[in-house]
């Protein structure tokens, strides 16, 4: 029974550690072009390979009552509550840079999931897919450019 006890507790302490050992910090450098207006709110969200939202990333501008205009996340956002407490900073004026980190689950390299990048600006458009990097071992070390408000997007992993 001992033998039993031991043998469950190992492999339990092997799976959690795996689990673990799949979570990666990437650090994400964000340039905004230089648009006229106040400053951009970033919503960076992990998508999954049907095009739905799995999970919110990281959030740019703490100021929830702005988070209204992001229609597409908004959505998502009201159906699944997700605290966002712990993966929020300051927004970004036009023309500068933000540099944030945030943990990417490994796992879901080069299966189907991007990591989108929307953008939105009080009184001004809302750009759903701004920036839209595949999560492929390749395209994570690409410097990516934006549509919108965003005029690139660098990620690179911390080690």
């Amino acid at each position: 029974m001992r033998s039993l006890v031991l043998t469950l507790f190992s492999f339990l302490l092997l799976s959690l550690a795996t689990t673990q050992a799949q979570d990666a910090k990437y650090k994400c450098l964000l340039q905004t072009t230089n648009y006229k207006g106040l400053e951009a709110y970033i919503v960076v969200s992990l998508i999954n390979p049907a095009g739905q939202y799995e999970k919110t990333l990281y959030v740019m501008g703490s100021d929830k009552q702005w988070y209204n205009g992001f229609k597409e996340w908004h959505k998502q956002q009201s159906k699944k509550k997700e605290n966002l407490s712990a993966i929020t900073g300051a927004s970004v004026a036009a023309g500068d840079r933000s540099s944030t980190t945030f943990v990417l689950d490994e796992s879901k390299l080069n299966k189907g999931y991007k990591l989108r990048f929307e953008s939105s600006v009080e009184d001004q458009n809302y750009h759903v897919t701004d920036v839209e990097i595949p999560l492929t071992t390749e395209a994570l070390t690409l410097k990516t450019d934006g549509k919108g408000y965003i005029r690139f997007v660098k990620l690179s992993k911390v080690q």
